[in-house]
């Protein structure tokens, strides 16, 4: 899934980035999560600080496991939380939620501690609930991709990571979850495209906030031809007046950088307040780099359909006014 952070409370909370001891905390947390769970346990990037851990609901034989992948920000523990992923081909929906949410909630409880293990461990007693109220078999993993390339010209996989890291340093990151008075935002459904028995269909919502994005995924997921559908890559661009820059983000669903792809559609577009989901149904057929021209295509045509573009055509036609400009008067200099 994409990139998450935890809100940040509001308030002054103690440590700050170069702080020796808070340093020396993520250090120890790291040794002690390296020892106790072993091979599991994976060193991503040591200098941006990623780590990786895989999670499952028993050694021996794991039916449900998990993929959890942590940023620690400077500041962690002592004043921000760690950005997380949480990757697995069965979490989606309302599993997704209830298990970010809480994160979320462990993170709030234990502010300025550190919380990795406590987050592994609730992930494991999900895992292992899983496991004893469902199939015997295992997850249905039918969402796990199809296709692959290796011949990508720009890793988009990137983009919801650096993005969100910016985010949360330009941001510092104070929404809250709880907002209560949010309405659900009207959702808008485009026209399918079809090709080689695949459909691609894109949804688009008015949002303001991360509280609003998730509660048009949540009415999304509840039409079950959507939950079907194999994959639902999304990005959405939210534009913040106070700290005049955005806070967005994007989720491949399974579909490898086609939620990178789908946000820098958008940030080209310059569009804002906007989320864009598009449901794939595959159809047995491997369309190859022609998926992303659909998704894409799909993005792009809602996006002008409920009138999105006009402010990114308008800039075009400003910036090349400036530069007719510029030129003009170049010539009356000479």
């Amino acid at each position: 899934m994409g990139c998450r952070h935890v809100p940040r409370p509001r308030g002054p909370m103690a440590g700050a980035a170069g702080d020796p001891e808070t340093a020396q905390r993520q250090i120890d947390e790291i040794d002690a999560l390296s020892s106790i769970y072993g091979d599991d346990w994976c060193v991503v990037d040591e200098d941006e600080r990623i780590f990786c851990i895989k999670i499952s609901d028993c050694l021996e034989q794991p039916k449900w496991t998990l993929c959890l992948q942590v940023i620690l920000p400077p500041e962690y523990p002592a004043a921000a939380p760690p950005i997380y992923q949480l990757n697995a081909p069965w979490l989606r929906g309302q599993d997704y939620m209830e298990l970010a949410n809480s994160l979320e909630e462990i993170y709030v409880k234990n502010l300025g501690e550190s919380i990795l293990y406590l987050w592994v461990e609730k992930i494991r007693e999900v895992l292992i609930e899983k496991s004893q109220s469902s199939d015997p078999a295992g997850p249905d993993v039918k969402k796990i991709t199809e296709e692959t390339d290796e011949d990508y010209e720009y890793d988009y996989s990137l983009d919801c990571q650096s993005i969100q890291e910016d985010t949360a340093e330009k941001l510092n990151f104070v929404i809250f979850e709880s907002q209560e008075d949010e309405e659900l935002p009207p959702i808008n459904h485009g026209n399918p495209i079809s090709d080689r028995r695949s459909t691609f269909q894109a949804h688009l919502a008015p949002v303001v906030s991360p509280k609003q994005v998730k509660m048009v995924l949540a009415k999304l997921y509840e039409n079950k031809k959507i939950a079907s559908a194999t994959h639902n890559i999304y990005a959405y661009r939210i534009y913040c007046d106070d700290k005049q820059t955005f806070l967005q983000d994007c989720e491949d669903d399974g579909e490898t950088a086609a939620g990178g792809r789908l946000l820098h559609l958008m940030q080209i577009l310059n569009v804002r307040n906007v989320l864009v989901v598009v449901s794939r149904w595959y159809g047995g057929i491997l369309l190859g780099p022609d998926r992303f021209k659909h998704i894409n295509n799909c993005a792009r045509n809602i996006l002008v359909e409920y009138n999105y573009t006009n402010s990114a055509e308008e800039s075009s036609k400003q910036l090349g006014k400036n530069k007719r400009v510029k030129k003009d008067k170049k010539r009356t200099e000479h």
